[in-house]
């Protein structure tokens, strides 16, 4: 924080040049009602919380699952990503005895996001202050968490990162003195831990997300130079990143069981009695498709317990759960576990409850993922084939494989009467070269928001995919040149007088047909956008799909709109997609132009499937 000219200023370094981001127009904290007071205590060389002039050590998860049942098994916070959905779990946090870490979403490369563009990280900052102002004083609010693992592709060492970063740890103690600031890490290797110590002085905790070298965390934290004190903020089972590959290519994953010790491990090696460490969320509080459809989960999608859950209860509470979770002992395939298209498959399982309860076992074949990515998105659930199970019991079942190549996984789900749950699978392999027909993409919600102003931290398309001359295109995402609606437009100029150029709006970012992803956008009848030029005649094509049948995951439809003479004054296009099959779509928007002996500027604005 300097002084210039008598009044408060943010400096943010962002490559060779220096942003100056005012923090005069914000207001000290109105009294909007009654927030908790939370500091951080320092007792010689430990660290401790104080909420309300009381301990507070955090005993909490991340994710969406019930919070009524976190608070029932002793956990007493929950912790976000960013804030979309912050008025929802505030509230309902405070209704069950909980508080809120909340998340403010950092910009990450890979989504299209560059710590050296001044308008960027100008906007970011302004949104981030928004947030802080907006829900400072919501009595469930516990501390701000700065960013999530932004450094990984943008760069652990990179200046401008750090910079960010602390420019909205200074603004937010301005504007909201009364709850610490956190940024995230995805572990602490390289220079992590040197640089926010000496790049972030307002940043007061880092936040580390580890999973299989969780519990080694608070050693090897205090050997890369850590002073600042630390929350574990996600922890669990080691990833797919982790790991090595079976003898023909698949993940094998631990059963929900064996789980249950690397939860206990990372909690006594990374958070219990640590000086430094101020508590952790464990991950996740719910179920999410990564990697497997229960890699990560800690409850089932009917909201049944993991034996994870109960190991957290008994770690959070001193006290062992009432009822516990069943336990799989073994599960295992009779022969080959690679077989060819309609081999059958015998597996075996050994499962029991603790507590002498009945259990059920729900058998489920379903293809595996077609990516292991690491960077923590929610991949599309695939197809299960229920009339592969040709026998089953609670303790084996025969499956007869399906005709396609690939791999999937035989999953036992089984269930006591008591809410407790254990989940075990193996991976099998069908040989050959058939593929099953791609699935269609997740159902996405209408009006679909391709582009506008609003503050979504996780865009649906990402204008990622730049064509051509690229190194002639400059996008404004943000430009304030006579919008077409709100207070910003999305300016695109073509410098060069020769040549092509074009941007693509990708899902996945920066993805040309190799992952999956895109949207199911059936139901949607056209693609609507307002455009014009800076001079008029200006002749721009726009398309929604691009990939082709010659990629692994296409475009159900292309659709294009060529050579468009746009007017000086906006003008609403309308790509009609009547009847047309949107099954998947993961290209949505794309312009592209030639130019014609003169540099090309035209704007966007208000881009939607309705």
């Amino acid at each position: 924080m300097n002084m210039l000219l008598g009044k408060s200023w943010s400096i943010c370094f962002v490559g060779l040049s220096v942003i100056v981001l005012p923090l005069v127009s914000r207001s000290m904290p109105r009294d909007e009602g009654k927030p908790a007071i939370v500091k951080i205590v320092r007792q010689g060389a430990e660290f401790h919380l104080q909420r309300n002039g009381e301990p507070y050590v955090i005993k909490g998860a991340g994710g969406d699952g019930s919070q009524e049942l976190l608070k029932a098994c002793g956990g007493n916070s929950v912790r976000t990503w960013g804030v979309e959905e912050l008025p929802k779990v505030l509230d309902e946090a405070q209704k069950h005895g909980l508080t809120v870490t909340a998340g403010i979403w950092l910009g990450h490369k890979e989504h299209g996001f560059d710590y050296n563009s001044a308008d960027q990280v100008a906007e970011q900052y302004e949104k981030a202050c928004q947030a802080i102002e907006k829900f400072r004083n919501h009595p469930a609010l516990l501390m701000w968490a700065i960013g999530n693992e932004m450094e990984i592709t943008a760069g652990a060492d990179n200046a401008a990162v750090w910079s960010a970063v602390n420019n909205i740890a200074a603004a937010a103690h301005k504007l909201d003195p009364n709850h610490p600031t956190m940024t995230v890490i995805a572990e602490i290797g390289g220079n992590k831990v040197k640089n926010i110590n000496r790049l972030c002085p307002d940043v007061d905790i880092i936040g580390i997300n580890s999973y299989g070298g969780g519990p080694s965390i608070a050693e090897r934290y205090t050997a890369a130079g850590g002073t600042k004190p630390y929350i574990m903020t996600e922890y669990g089972p080691p990833g797919v990143w982790e790991i090595a590959k079976n003898g023909w290519g698949a993940y094998p994953e631990l059963t929900s069981t064996e789980k249950v010790e690397l939860y206990k491990r990372t909690y006594a090696g990374a958070i219990a009695g640590h000086p430094l460490c101020l508590g952790g969320y464990a991950f996740t509080w719910g179920h999410k498709q990564e990697a497997t459809a229960t890699w990560f989960g800690l409850l089932l999608p009917d909201g049944s317990r993991l034996g994870a859950v109960d190991a957290l209860t008994e770690l959070w509470t001193g006290k062992r759960p009432a009822n516990r979770c069943p336990t799989i002992s073994n599960m295992k395939a009779d022969g080959a576990d690679q077989q060819d298209p309609g081999g059958k498959v015998h597996v075996k399982l050994s499962a029991s409850d603790p507590d002498g309860d009945p259990i059920k076992v729900n058998w489920v074949l379903q293809a595996d993922s077609t990516t292991s990515n690491t960077n923590g998105d929610t991949e599309a659930t695939p197809p299960s084939y229920p009339e592969a199970i040709e026998r089953h019991s609670a303790d084996s079942a025969d499956v007869i494989l399906p005709k396609f190549s690939g791999t999937y996984r035989l999953y036992a789900y089984v269930r006591d009467n008591h809410g407790g749950a254990a989940v075990a699978n193996v991976p099998i392999q069908v040989k050959g070269t058939v593929s099953a027909p791609i699935a269609a993409a997740p159902a996405a919600k209408l009006p679909l928001v391709v582009y506008d102003e609003g503050d979504r931290a996780d865009p649906t398309y990402f204008p990622s995919g730049y064509m051509g001359n690229i190194a002639s295109i400059k996008v404004n995402e943000r430009c304030t040149d006579n919008p077409h609606s709100g207070k910003t437009c999305m300016r695109v100029d073509y410098e060069a007088k020769d040549n092509w150029g074009g941007v693509v709006w990708q899902n996945p970012a920066n993805d040309w047909g190799e992952k999956p992803g895109g949207k199911n956008l059936t139901g949607a009848n056209r693609l609507v956008f307002w455009a014009r030029g800076e001079k008029g005649g200006e002749q721009i094509s726009f398309l929604c799909g691009l990939l082709g049948k010659d990629k692994k995951f296409y475009d159900t439809v292309q659709e294009k709109l060529d050579k468009v003479s746009l007017t000086k004054e906006w003008k609403q296009y309308t790509i009609d997609l009547k009847g047309k099959d949107l099954t998947r779509i993961k290209t949505g928007f794309a312009w592209t132009l030639a130019a014609s002996g003169s540099p090309v500027t035209f704007y966007l604005d208000d881009i939607r499937y309705e």
